[in-house]
């Protein structure tokens, strides 16, 4: 039987590798705390599947690509809340079946053989994986110090052959967070380019308050009006707790956002329209996500300590779901935790530059966390 070689090209899903190996833990009657998954564990917030049971209905019918004008116009009033961003519910916002088929499924909307996709790494396996069924030619930068990507990282000629600039702020997994001011450079030499800057934001309301008062920026706040050259990406999954709902959303470019509908209609790619309604009171209430962040923000507090304590250093993450750590051997160090019960993701697993890190998924209870901190002081002191 044939195969498409990028199949054999890309291999496994490198976390599935370590979320199997937890799973055959548990099966096994062991106790494991699990950071390897970015998938939290406290409970979606009860008026949210009310919503979702209301709106199913007697009969059921396909939903529309476009998605429905009431989740479109709570995005839209989301994003002025949050940003101060003014956009057109009608012809800038498009709702996705969560973030991961939207970042994978949007190359096949612009590009053309031998373009270049740009993306930073360590990153989100799925920027490059997109890009290469689409048949796009890829161009990894290499993150180092902060982790950010900047727009003098990327060669002037490869900017030249580049369709898409993926970067994501919040970072995955480092949560390293883009300045307002690299934003902008990023966006003015993707226009100059002619490419589409591809902003993954779907950690944008997992941060430390203190940190970020007004929390981390949006390529949406640089673009100005109509968004021209920019496509953020949005997810309620770790803001509202939804991850199983699967539900996220594209949001500026006009001219891009009628494309992806084009596509998107073609594939049959829609949200169920009791999803819809679901993810339409999630973006209508902030006062949950604040909730949420505090939570985060209070597993950080228990485990920041406990690593720096052990002399090892916490790169960034101070937004997104993540604790990024500098170790001297991340295979080693995530074997030696594994025999002990608790689960981390190598940093290589996220591509070139991860390598001597480990990431924590800050999805465990804060109990759960404590008790982690007992075995981490015990197998790295």
């Amino acid at each position: 039987m044939r195969f498409n070689p990028v199949l054999e090209q890309l291999g496994s899903y490198p976390i599935a590798v370590v979320h199997e190996r937890a799973r055959a833990m548990r099966e096994a009657g062991l106790t494991v705390i699990d950071f390897s998954i970015g998938d939290p564990r406290e409970p979606t917030p009860q008026f949210i599947p009310a919503a979702l049971k209301a709106a199913v209905p007697a009969v059921s019918q396909y939903p529309i690509t476009a998605g429905i004008g009431e989740l479109r116009r709570a995005i839209a009033d989301y994003l002025q809340r949050r940003f101060g961003v003014a956009v057109n519910p009608e012809t800038q916002v498009i709702p996705t079946s969560g973030s991961k088929e939207a970042v994978f499924n949007t190359p096949l909307a612009f590009v053309a053989p031998d373009d270049v996709v740009i993306y930073g790494s360590p990153g989100y396996p799925v920027y490059e994986r997109g890009a290469l069924f689409a048949g796009a030619r890829t161009h990894p930068v290499t993150l180092r110090g902060d982790f950010v990507l900047r727009a003098g990282d990327v060669p002037a000629d490869v900017w030249a052959q580049a369709r898409l600039a993926w970067i994501c702020t919040p970072h995955n997994p480092t949560g390293a967070v883009t300045s307002r001011r690299d934003l902008e450079d990023l966006l003015a030499v993707a226009r100059a380019n002619d490419a589409l800057l591809l902003s993954d934001e779907c950690y944008a309301d997992v941060y430390e308050p203190d940190v970020y008062p007004e929390g981390p920026a949006s390529s949406l706040q640089v673009a100005g009006p109509g968004a021209s050259g920019v496509l953020s990406f949005l997810s309620l999954s770790k803001r509202s707790g939804m991850t199983g709902y699967r539900s996220g959303a594209i949001v500026g470019d006009a001219d891009a956002i009628g494309a992806l509908k084009k596509l998107r209609t073609a594939t049959g790619t829609a949200s169920p329209e009791f999803v819809q309604a679901a993810a339409a009171a999630a973006w209508n209430d902030d006062e949950h996500a604040a909730v949420r962040r505090e939570i985060f923000a209070a597993k950080r507090a228990i485990l920041r300590p406990a690593f720096e304590r052990l002399g090892m250093e916490v790169v960034a993450s101070h937004a997104g779901l993540y604790l990024w750590i500098r170790v001297d051997d991340d295979l080693a160090t995530s074997g030696l935790l594994l025999e002990s019960g608790v689960v981390v993701s190598p940093g290589r697993f996220f591509g070139p530059g991860g390598e001597g890190y480990l990431r924590l998924a800050l999805v465990p209870t804060l109990e759960e966390c404590e008790h982690a901190v007992e075995v981490l002081v015990q197998c790295l002191s």
